[in-house]
């Protein structure tokens, strides 16, 4: 099985716009298997969040009595 990856272009209409190169390397007149990935806007936050968590937890768990390691 060979597997491309390129980005395509999706039209006003909804269709996918494949560039011509791959049409080309396309087998006609078979069934062919396709896989879309689509990027979520959350992808570029989470890292923001899961620092922002792991920061929250760190210092939850920190009290006054830990200070006598400040000293060492």
């Amino acid at each position: 099985m060979k597997a491309y990856e390129l980005p395509v272009k999706v039209t006003h209409e909804g269709k996918l716009e494949l560039p011509e190169t791959l049409l080309t390397l396309l087998p006609h007149d078979q069934v062919v298997r396709m896989i879309i990935l689509i990027p979520e806007p959350t992808d570029s936050e989470e890292p923001t969040a899961w620092v922002r968590l792991t920061a929250e937890q760190f210092f939850a768990g920190y009290s006054e009595a830990d200070s006598i390691y400040d000293t060492i």
